[in-house]
């Protein structure tokens, strides 16, 4: 009788050196193989003293940022913006055509007149939301790209950049230490905006990317998935914190640009894109258009890929609705109550 193979070597224990941050009302950590990277604390400094540099520029709750100098004078003439921050932009011009304004960098107005930028929300008479209405959108936005310009063709547009901007910090971090020789990073602004580099762990065969987790919008501190991250970055957009109960009615924080009304019927939406920028826009795009927005967001054969987790019949469980997903690339975690419904 022949003898039985031995038992597969078991796998080494994974260590990390995790760094981090407050930044952005949320939690910046830069995530580092343990030893892999001789400078590793030095380097993540620096990549917290970028992430702060940025967030001085685009944040609208300070005003000295160079966003709201673009929005207190666009409407007056021709603003000249740098040139990375020009071609943010212009790539969120491009994403709200994509989605056909279900991502608007442009809603400032909303955000204003919902009360989110004094993070007390409220709700408008019927007269403040169809003003905010009438001034919100990227159709009001004029690009000069051999100027690096800006100008709204009406008054009163804003830029609010809150759903794409931390995903944008994420990918010049993960610049800043691809051009400093690091290997494999994970860098995540408060677990909701993640962007992967390299490999979690010792560079062995059959071994890719990093580990990351997606929470449970209805258990919190539970896992419902776990996908595997390779040289990509991954956004989830929910309202599970965020959000205030007007006359018993719980109103969530993500408007839908399109109605100038919170969105609705879905509990998160999850995508992953070649950069965080793109993750996060399309997150909050997908939240927005829900179940019959996945086939825009994550058409099959392209680069991204999305999860839609939306309310079951059962009371507490949920429906997870999948496009464009390796099923290689991820694993549902055990739970009762979750129902994998389609796959496109």
């Amino acid at each position: 009788m022949p003898e039985e193979p031995p038992p597969p070597a078991a796998l080494p224990e994974l260590h990390t050196l995790v760094v981090g941050r407050e930044a952005m009302a949320c939690q910046f950590e830069i995530v580092f193989n343990a030893g892999e990277v001789p400078d590793a604390t030095e380097r993540s400094v620096e990549a917290l003293d970028l992430v702060e540099e940025i967030e001085a520029r685009i944040t609208v709750y300070r005003d000295t940022s160079e966003i709201l100098r673009v929005n207190a004078s666009a409407a007056a003439g021709w603003q000249a913006v740098s040139p990375d921050l020009f071609g943010l932009l212009t790539r969120a011009r491009e994403l709200f055509d994509q989605t056909e304004g279900a991502f608007d960098a442009a809603a400032g107005s909303l955000v204003r007149v919902w009360g989110f930028l004094r993070r007390q929300g409220r709700t408008p008479t019927d007269q403040e939301l169809a003003a905010a209405r009438a001034a919100a959108g990227m159709q009001w936005v004029e690009l000069d790209p051999e100027g690096c310009r800006v100008r709204f063709s009406r008054p009163g547009v804003e830029f609010n950049l809150g759903a794409i901007g931390k995903g944008w910090a994420l990918d010049q971090v993960i610049d800043q230490l691809t051009a400093a020789g690091v290997a494999s990073a994970l860098v995540h602004g408060g677990s909701s905006s993640v962007r992967a580099l390299g490999t979690q762990g010792p560079d062995l065969p059959g071994r890719q990317g990093w580990r990351v987790g997606m929470r449970h919008p209805l258990r919190p501190g539970r896992r419902l998935a776990t996908v595997r991250l390779t040289n990509a970055a991954l956004g989830t957009s929910g309202s599970g914190t965020q959000f205030f109960l007007d006359r018993g009615r719980r109103l969530g924080h993500i408007l839908d640009p399109r109605t100038g009304l919170p969105a609705e019927g879905v509990l998160s939406a999850t995508v992953i894109a070649p950069t965080a920028a793109t993750a996060d826009a399309l997150s909050t795009a997908l939240y927005v258009l829900g179940p019959a927005g996945l086939q825009r967001i994550a058409p099959a054969g392209g680069p991204v890929a999305a999860w839609l987790v939306v309310p079951a019949r059962q009371a507490g469980a949920v429906r997870l609705l999948t496009a464009n997903v390796d099923p290689e690339g991820w694993e549902l975690e055990p739970a009762e109550g979750v129902e994998v419904a389609r796959a496109i």
